[in-house]
């Protein structure tokens, strides 16, 4: 009895219908191999070797599609080092743009063939097979391309072969690819809640208790972490050292950059209490380890609360607004210098004094407040926070900051929190 398969409508011999069944069980088999494997890499391993058996071709390499890149890259390639290129270009750009099997009998006599690997390398490509791995939703999440057939040419048969091989394949790798991607998300969502909790840890839990004084201080980042801080550090002698300052930017970059301002300002007013001096310490140490193209703006303040006064710098942090009770009258002071960060052996002028009479109060806000802009593209400025601070003057310093941030949001309305928000209020009762 004879047999009798079909490619298309050619019939085949009863040696090449077992040699097409062999090759489909092994495509199954490849199949069950990939669905057990939950690792990019060892997959695509198994896919090239995989190819290398089923279609019998001395070289495969699988390209990934970076669609936001609009690029393919290989994370291996036998016998090659990892390449990466616009998906706009060659055999394989073409396959991912048309979806199509691209056959080359003769790579050098095909214009878009790219002999650089070859030359690279001294292998000479001489024909090959590109084709598309499809997955589940019918995307293109790659290509394989198999070169140079141990026996003459790539044949219809193999065209055969390479469309089931390569929706098998394009499914798998897909369906790592997400795993991939899911994870990934898992741990930096990981790593940043663990920032998170460590930057919210350097953030005084409580407010600061002297004598004579309402303080308060709070902070809302714009994403998980921020490029904001204020702190308050008891002094031996009764003084009390007020930071707050503002990074570039906001999240894990200016979070670090901040962290390491605080910590420094800490270290350097428990040796001294010369503002200045203190200053130009903390500027020197952060043009040491600070990006050009990255500063950090500052308020470093001492409250001596025997002298009922508030002696600070402000090194690019502004506006300082100073509420006098007695007159109702608000006061917006400029930074006494530069921003920290920018260039060493910067100096800042002696520090002001605020002598605080009953009611008079410092308020400190970083720019996240008064740039929040509401739909119409107006931001909410500095005379708004004045009007909040006169309104509600006679209130403890934390309602204030409430009534500030309710203020700020219903006026930015529907528009999203696009920088940090950080204010301190210091006033004498």
């Amino acid at each position: 009895m004879s047999h009798t398969a079909h490619t298309g409508t050619t019939p085949v011999s009863p040696e090449e219908h077992e040699k097409q069944i062999h090759d489909l069980r092994s495509v199954l088999e490849v199949s069950r191999e990939l669905s057990a494997t939950n690792d990019l890499t060892p997959l695509l391993q198994k896919v090239e070797h995989a190819a290398l058996k089923v279609l019998e071709c001395e070289r495969a390499t699988v390209f990934l599609y970076d669609r936001e890149q609009n690029e393919l890259y290989s994370r291996m390639a036998t016998g090659v080092d990892e390449i990466r290129f616009s998906a706009d270009l060659g055999i394989a750009g073409e396959v991912v743009r048309t979806g199509e099997i691209i056959n080359v009998p003769d790579a050098y006599a095909d214009p878009r063939f790219n002999p650089e690997i070859d030359q690279k390398t001294g292998f000479r490509t001489r024909n090959m097979v590109t084709f598309p791995l499809i997955g589940f939703d019918r995307s293109i999440v790659g290509v394989l391309q198999v070169l140079n057939k141990h026996s003459g040419d790539f044949d219809p048969w193999d065209h055969e072969l390479v469309k089931t091989f390569g929706a098998q394949v394009g499914v798998a790798v897909q369906r790592q690819l997400l795993l991939e991607h899911y994870a990934e998300k898992q741990r930096i969502e990981r790593d940043l809640n663990i920032a998170r909790k460590i930057q919210k840890g350097l953030l005084p839990q409580e407010d600061a208790n002297v004598e004579g004084f309402d303080i308060a201080g709070w902070n809302k980042p714009a994403d998980e972490t921020g490029g904001d801080c204020y702190d308050f550090l008891a002094l031996p002698d009764g003084s009390l050292a007020v930071t707050i300052a503002d990074a570039t930017g906001h999240g894990i970059g200016p979070a670090l950059m901040i962290a390491e301002c605080r910590a420094l300002f800490r270290a350097t007013t428990s040796l001294s209490q010369d503002l200045s001096e203190v200053t130009t310490r903390v500027n020197n140490l952060l043009c040491e380890d600070l990006p050009d193209d990255r500063f950090v703006t500052a308020f470093f303040g001492l409250l001596l609360p025997k002298a009922e006064t508030l002696a600070y710098l402000s090194a690019g942090h502004g506006p300082l607004i100073k509420y006098t009770r007695a007159d109702d009258r608000i006061e917006e002071r400029r930074a006494n210098g530069p921003p920290l960060g920018i260039m060493p052996d910067m100096s800042w002028s002696n520090p002001e004094a605020f002598k605080m009479a009953p009611g008079d109060m410092m308020i400190l806000v970083t720019d996240g407040f008064f740039e929040w802009q509401n739909a119409e593209q107006e931001q909410f400025g500095t005379e708004r926070i004045f009007e909040i601070i006169r309104k509600h003057r006679d209130r403890p310093c934390t309602e204030i900051i409430k009534h500030l941030h309710e203020a700020v949001v219903a006026f930015a309305g529907d528009r999203p929190q696009d920088d940090d928000l950080t204010a301190v209020i210091i006033k004498k009762l």
